[in-house]
């Protein structure tokens, strides 16, 4: 597969060479396509990512998900009252302090995951068309590497 739709000329330094452009091109990309893909989750792209942390990872507060998701807490409260109102995610009470609040996903939040998920990765695999399965992947693991990381920069500024 790997073949290049446009040959890049790496030492052109042009616009294609530069990682924000191509960050930001890849996502305009993504965002046409998979906004469809999610459109049955309520809240669109964050009840998806909720959805997601909520079944992948241990139960936790609203507050600290909205906060390990990027989404501010009244957001993170319409996303959640949205999935909870369509019967895919509840609050429970936190067992070691009963005044806070779990979320955590129902049978039915997990099978509509697992629905979107599937039209997500056919979204993803069109975007990546141009490259292998082992190229997919490491793009991948690259991507969430540096996402994990980012939280921990300072603005750079000369």
């Amino acid at each position: 597969m790997s073949t290049e739709r446009t040959p890049i000329d790496w030492r052109a330094a042009g616009i294609e060479t530069e990682l924000g452009w191509s960050l930001q091109a890849m996502y305009a990309g993504f965002s046409r396509t998979a906004a469809g893909a999610v459109a049955g989750v309520p809240g669109g792209a964050r009840g998806y990512q909720v959805l997601v942390a909520v079944t992948t990872e241990p139960p936790t507060s609203q507050l600290a998900l909205g906060q390990r998701l990027g989404i501010d807490k009244n957001a993170m409260t319409s996303v959640v009252d949205a999935l909870e109102a369509r019967g895919l995610a509840a609050r429970r009470p936190d067992p070691q302090d009963r005044r806070k609040s779990q979320v955590i996903a129902t049978d039915a939040g997990r099978a509509l995951l697992e629905t979107a998920r599937m039209s997500l990765r056919t979204v993803e695999a069109t975007l990546m068309r141009d490259l292998s399965a082992d190229e997919q992947t490491q793009l991948r693991q690259l991507l969430a590497r540096v996402a994990l990381g980012a939280g921990d920069t300072e603005a750079c500024t000369t």
